[in-house]
């Protein structure tokens, strides 16, 4: 999508969760929000409530592989920020409140371990990250910009670095970062307020470097409560060692082949130690390692591993549980503000957490187990939901044997039909109207009577699943499934056109070439198979023009270099190959190692609806992503209102106010009249040109009517995507009388589900609402209900949506107001009528016997008009104005002005009058005091420029009166000077210069 369009989201999620196989795990200071990150590299935001009731709240798109490591990256409540590393080298700073992507980059090292640390320079606070990895260093990142500052680098046996903790100093300006490396060194550094305001690269060494002999270091803790131990804990072994001269207190080896893998002080007497099969233990130190006994460092110098701690009890046996694919993330944190929970987490690759409420005090039975406190996986969450969560096509695809519907494997969607393909697992492929689907999955209205009367197209030939791809013309599609075969279908008939079976596998990936290669490869379509084999089948000439099948590992990734013309294969081992397209040898020796590759990216391209098949994980099902692009919808809606004949507009009082009001700005209008009438000029001329002669014309009208008789229902298709997409965005249930306007003039419908909607963010980044987000809205809006009164889905829809975050509100406000204004602009822009079943008749062509000429629509009568017109604009009112004070402060996150003032100057007239709008309003709702707080809030990041005329004006200290009198004084001063310096040299020195030359 177009980074400055505006493009909103609606996610299907279907019956099954996505995978979430957890690699990282973080808890903000709050104890409000768990943050989860997976290794298939999407990020999980849960919320947690003070009684330690947890639930999925959204899931973060944006990292490429594998989340190794998450910290937070803010110290204020106000605004909670995150920042994830992956192991492509990727960091994302996202806004926890939102799913926003603020910041992202990409460097060369991957990052195992993030630190927050946060200074004080003045009045002002700054935060930086400090990171360790795959790299002999530790990074120090801003944590706004995430720029690398500076490092901190070792001159002493440098490695790379395990584990690290940062000791906070409150009795002096000094804190100290302690990390050991993989060969068991210890090493310090020392950071002061100076070393903080570093902004270059010259990096810091350490002040000093010990080893400690802990090899294969695990994690590194700081005792909080004392400020004077530290644990380090490896996989066979954790020690407890003073802070102070890192002096080694106590020592405990692990037992039963146990391998530990993290630890945490959770008092000052206590620790916790956990292991790679999720088992935690809790030890009560001994009186040598307690600064506050009289027995402190009493074993200095003396068999340190006799001294055992004593087990107090244990955690989370896991002997009893179902085995997992991946060791479980397990992390203990405490609430430093209230509540003060010592929690210890823990995530699996089940995509459950668990939660243990640890206790201040011992249990009276040593050695006993404690008990969970709460236990929850994506996949219970979505079955806790009724009705449970909508997919694209699950009216189609319950069979009669199980409640459970047909798994969808692939997908593609037709734009300019409107039509979406799904491959389901057992084989067949399914043809829907994309919007008719959405609405009976989302919407209520008379189509859920007959829920399977959307579906165009069924075909049914491989054995289990598909893989499909774009048509290349209008009538062909290409599918791949297990049965290693690759198809060409015809879409309108149904007909099987020819089958390709040169793979020894499944069909995997079916890959479109780019538009720069050859004219024959351009005509091929890219299929990879599970045998690791790469084949170019070519539609046109219906045969394989290339297969390279002497790769030895799984294929990961597809390149072109056209210009060369190579194919080059990435497998998973590293390994890249390079063969020729057009003969298939191999390019270069086979192996060639390739730095700058220009991928087969997808065109952005302006369709008002996109459909995108979306998998965390290749063994999961599709879900589905409707993006609604609102400029690409008002520009459609126009068009449409330019083509369709409309006799007011050439009526003689229409005339005459034209010409009455050119004078007022008829400028613009002629040149919005101008525009439209060059699209349609655009789109005659595109249909003489497709229109080569009269036998294609009609074997194409054939194939259309064949097709025809496939479809139950004929629609218009901009007209049914407002339809949903007002639908879903009206909230509902605030102004009865409003709802009532909508559902009988305007013809929208009421959503029967909670709606997922999407935030799209910086760097195509997108965070997707998760269905179970309503429980929370639920106990939220259920404190504003009167006697405990069942909230309906529409009031969950209307006040939930508002409710979610600042620029979900901003999006959606923006989207329904300028739709609303474009279409109250339009003639019969409801969505009841006979307009609503096809596509707007365009005018006939020259030489079209009368006959053959479509009588076109009457108008509608003026009254009709005037109310509908009416119903638009009370709905933009309401979103516009009367949303703060229908849904209450409390309850209503307000638009950000910062989003509103950069579309201040966009380029849709439409979106930037409701951007105006909305910013108007929403300054005078904030009031004088609201606006002052803006401009200071924003002063620092405005230009520093100043106008030359203005600068004199307001820098002037004296009025110009007084400057003219200043110059006059000035100049009278001067002459009287050169007067008196005449004076003095006629009187007293040209005497005394006669008498000098009589002299001589």
């Amino acid at each position: 999508m177009s980074g400055n369009s505006l493009v909103l989201p609606i996610v299907l999620w279907g019956r099954n969760a996505p995978t979430h196989c957890i690699s990282s795990l973080l808890v903000m200071d709050d104890l409000a929000t768990i943050i989860t990150g997976c290794h298939d590299g999407q990020i999980c935001i849960w919320d947690m409530t003070p009684e330690l009731e947890v639930n999925p709240r959204a899931l973060l798109f944006g990292h490429t592989a594998s989340v190794t490591c998450l910290s937070k990256a803010s110290a204020g409540s106000d605004k909670q920020y995150l920042v994830s590393a992956s192991e492509s080298g990727e960091m994302c700073l996202w806004d926890v409140n939102d799913g926003r992507c603020i910041e992202f980059t990409k460097l060369a090292c991957a990052h195992t371990g993030i630190q927050f640390y946060q200074f004080t320079i003045g009045t002002q606070r700054e935060g930086r990250l400090l990171c360790h990895g795959h790299y002999p260093e530790i990074l120090v990142v801003d944590a706004t910009s995430l720029e690398v500052l500076y490092s901190l680098v070792s001159k002493i046996s440098p490695d790379w670095i395990s584990s690290m903790s940062i000791i906070r100093s409150h009795r002096t300006q000094e804190d100290t970062v302690v990390a050991v490396s993989v060969t068991g060194i210890l090493k310090v550094w020392i950071i002061t307020a100076d070393v903080s305001r570093m902004q270059d690269l010259d990096p810091v060494f350490e002040e000093e470097s010990k080893p400690i002999y802990c090899q294969g270091c695990q994690s590194i803790s700081f005792c909080t409560f004392t400020q004077l131990s530290l644990l380090v804990v490896c996989s066979k072994y954790w020690r407890v060692f003073d802070a102070g001269d890192f002096s080694l207190l106590c020592s405990v080896l692990s037992e039963n082949n146990q391998s530990w893998v993290g630890g945490e002080f959770i008092a000052a007497d206590k620790v916790i130690i956990w292991t790679e099969d999720g088992c935690s233990y809790i030890y009560k130190l001994p009186a040598s390692c307690l600064p506050a006994s009289e027995h402190f460092r009493s074993n200095m110098g003396k068999k340190t591993e006799g001294s055992i701690p004593p087990l107090v009890y244990s955690i989370a046996d896991r002997a009893d549980k179902q085995l997992l694919i991946c060791p479980p993330v397990t992390r203990f944190f405490f609430g430093r503000r209230e509540p003060f929970h010592k929690l210890l987490i823990q995530g699996d690759s089940a995509g459950r957490l668990t939660v243990w409420s640890i206790p201040e005090t011992s249990p009276l039975q040593p050695l006993s187990s404690l008990q969970e406190s709460v236990s929850i996986s994506l996949q219970e969450a979505f079955d806790k939901l009724m009705p449970s969560p909508a997919g694209i096509i699950d009216q189609l695809s319950v069979l009669s044997v199980s409640n459970e519907p047909v798994k969808v494997t692939a997908s593609v969607y037709i734009p300019s039909q409107g039509r979406l393909v799904c491959g389901r697992e057992d084989g067949s492929i399914v043809l829907v109207p994309a919007t008719q689907t959405a609405i009976v999955q989302l919407l209520q209205g008379e189509h859920m009577l007959r829920r399977g009367d959307t579906v165009l197209l069924i075909l049914v030939f491989h054995n289990n699943k598909n893989y499909i791809y774009n048509r290349y013309d209008q009538r062909s599609l290409v599918s791949g499934g297990v049965d290693f075969s690759v198809i060409i279908w015809d879409i309108f008939t149904g007909e099987m056109k020819h089958i390709f079976c040169v793979h020894g596998g499944e069909i995997t990936q079916l890959i479109v070439p780019p538009e720069n290669c050859s004219t024959r490869v351009q005509h091929c379509v890219c299929s990879v198979a599970s045998d690791h084999s790469v084949g170019l089948l070519s539609l046109r000439e219906r045969k394989c023009i290339m297969l390279a099948s002497r790769h030895l590992f799984p294929i990961q990734v597809i390149k072109w270099r056209p210009c060369d013309d190579y194919l080059v294969v990435g497998c998973s081992d590293g390994s890249v190959y390079v063969w020729q397209m057009d003969t298939g040898e191999p390019g270069l020796g086979g192996l060639f190692l390739c730095v700058s590759l220009q991928g087969n990216l997808p065109k952005y391209s302006h369709n008002s609806l996109v459909v995108q098949a979306m998998k965390t994980n290749v063994t999961d099902p599709d879900m589905h992503v409707l993006f609604f692009d609102v400029e690409a919808v008002i520009i459609q809606l126009l068009t449409e209102e330019a083509q369709r004949p409309n006799p007011t507009l050439i009526s003689p009082e229409t005339l005459q106010k034209a010409q009455g009001g050119a004078d007022k700005g008829g400028s613009f209008l002629a040149n919005k009249i101008f525009k439209q009438v060059k699209e349609t000029i655009k789109e005659n001329i595109k249909e003489h040109l497709l229109d080569e002669d009269e036998e294609e014309e009609e074997e194409q009208r054939r194939r259309e009517e064949k097709s025809k008789s496939l479809s139950l229902l004929e629609y218009n298709l901009t007209m049914d995507t407002a339809k949903l997409f007002m639908s879903c965005l009206h909230a509902w249930g605030l102004n009865g009388e409003l709802d009532e306007v909508c559902l009988t003039r305007l013809g929208m419908l009421r959503p029967h589900t909670p709606v997922s909607f999407g935030l799209i963010s910086r760097g195509g980044h997108m965070s997707l609402m998760l269905p179970t987000f309503k429980d929370s809205l639920l106990r939220q809006l259920a404190e504003g209900c009167a006697e405990g009164r069942k909230l309906s889905v529409s009031e969950i829809v209307g006040k939930g949506t508002y409710g979610v975050s600042r620029a979900v509100t901003t999006q959606h406000l923006l989207s329904v107001i300028s739709l609303a204004n474009t279409l109250m602009g339009m003639t019969n822009a409801t969505f009841i009528g006979e307009h609503m079943k096809k596509a707007p008749a365009r005018p006939p062509r020259p030489g079209t016997p009368e006959t053959l000429r479509k009588s076109t629509p009457q108008a509608s009568s003026p009254a009709l008009q005037a109310q509908i017109k009416q119903g638009w604009s009370q709905l933009a009112a309401m979103h516009c104005v009367m949303l703060p004070d229908l849904l209450g402060l409390d309850k209503f996150r307000p638009p950000l002005l910062e989003m509103l003032a950069r579309r201040w100057q966009d380029r849709c007239l439409e979106v930037r009058e409701a951007a105006q709008a909305l910013l108007l309003a929403e300054l005078r709702r904030i009031g004088q005091s609201g606006r002052k707080d803006t401009i200071d809030m924003w002063a620092p990041y405005l230009p520093q420029y100043v106008d030359a005329v203005s600068s004199r004006k307001c820098h002037t200290l004296l009025p110009r009166q007084l400057l003219y009198l200043f110059f006059s004084l000035f100049f009278f001063c001067f002459i009287c000077a050169v007067f008196f310096l005449c004076f003095f040299f006629c009187i007293f020195l040209l005497p005394f210069y006669f008498l000098i030359s009589l002299r001589f």
